[in-house]
């Protein structure tokens, strides 16, 4: 203790007392009693000191999450914000609080996962009913076609064999027989391709047209009256091959079709855009007047009464188009020709 306190304590006490041995450790009891005082003061103060630093980091932590949840919550609604959602939805973002953030995303995700099951249950039904029209005209068309091949065989037989037997009107019958075998057969030939496109438009790999073009012209394009311009190298897309084959066959063959010009002109170009190719194929024909320029692209649409022709080409084409996200539209001046445009996603 200190000496000071110890004389002053003394002084104020009765002699007696301040000549006893008893005072001495009374004085020692104090000082002990101040220093477990002093200890317990010091260590007050140093948990204290502790806990304030503690606290402080830990408060600094909070708030360094706080503000990472409140930036990341953020973020959410600001995704949220640019879905496509109703008006309703939008009104009920505006009035949501941080804490029911959670649930409205939730509620949002779980109408996400419903129309996403319902869209693969609707695509699988359509793919299943597809297969089955597919099935179907199959199994229709090759009904079809082995009687025709036997009738147009019976009346190949009675012109060749038997015409002397036959009168002008006989011999008429049979040709009206043949040609409607014909038509039939073109008829079937086409929807066959049309159906065949859904089957197989999954399978796309990398295909150069120029090589596409070639095999369409030396396979199936017998008029040598046709001159054809076409870049020097087209562009390499993504496709099939049978689709592309039908795409540019149905625009090429509809452009020979109805051209009467002695020679006949096609031009086949495109334009490399940011997202996409723009295709044309051009032809010096008859034109298309603006009120058809729709109407041609109806399945079994005709401008004209040709048998030899089933109103399927321009439907096929248009069928390929959409499979690929694209678009197509003609542009038309009657008696001097036809340019049909088409576009196909990179």
């Amino acid at each position: 203790m200190n000496p000071l306190l110890k004389r002053q304590i003394r002084k104020y006490l009765p002699e007696d007392i301040q000549e006893s041995g008893r005072l001495d450790a009374f004085i020692d009891a104090i000082d002990k009693s101040y220093e477990n005082s002093d200890n317990q003061l010091a260590m007050l103060q140093t948990a204290m000191t502790i806990s304030s630093k503690e606290l402080s980091e830990s408060n600094e932590k909070l708030k360094k999450e706080s503000d990472t949840q409140i930036e990341v919550i953020n973020k959410l609604k600001s995704v949220i914000k640019t879905l496509k959602i109703s008006d309703d939805e939008e009104d009920e973002l505006k009035n949501i609080d941080t804490l029911n953030l959670v649930n409205f995303i939730d509620k949002q995700t779980n109408k996400v996962v419903k129309i996403s099951k319902q869209k693969d249950r609707l695509l699988s039904r359509l793919e299943r009913y597809n297969k089955e029209l597919n099935d179907y005209t199959h199994m229709i068309s090759h009904d079809l076609i082995s009687p025709l091949q036997s009738i147009e065989t019976l009346t190949q037989w009675l012109n060749e064999g038997h015409k002397e037997c036959l009168n002008d009107e006989g011999k008429t019958y049979l040709q009206m027989i043949s040609e409607h075998v014909e038509k039939i057969d073109v008829l079937v030939g086409s929807i066959r391709r049309y159906t065949r496109i859904s089957r197989s438009y999954r399978k796309r790999y990398f295909l150069d047209l120029n090589v596409i073009i070639e095999t369409i012209f030396n396979e199936q394009i017998n008029d040598k009256k046709v001159k054809l311009i076409i870049p020097e190298k087209l562009p390499v897309v993504r496709g099939e091959t049978f689709n592309l084959k039908e795409l540019f066959h149905s625009l090429i063959v509809n452009a020979l079709k109805f051209n009467n010009k002695s020679e006949k002109v096609i031009e086949i170009g495109f334009e490399d855009k940011t997202s996409h190719w723009q295709f044309y194929v051009s032809d010096n024909g008859k034109g298309i007047e603006p009120m058809y320029r729709d109407k041609v692209f109806v399945a079994f649409s005709k401008l004209e009464n040709d048998y030899k022709s089933s109103g399927m080409g321009l439907a096929i084409a248009k069928k390929v188009v959409e499979i690929y996200r694209g678009e197509i539209w003609i542009e038309s001046e009657v008696n001097v020709g036809t340019t049909v445009y088409f576009t196909l996603k990179k």
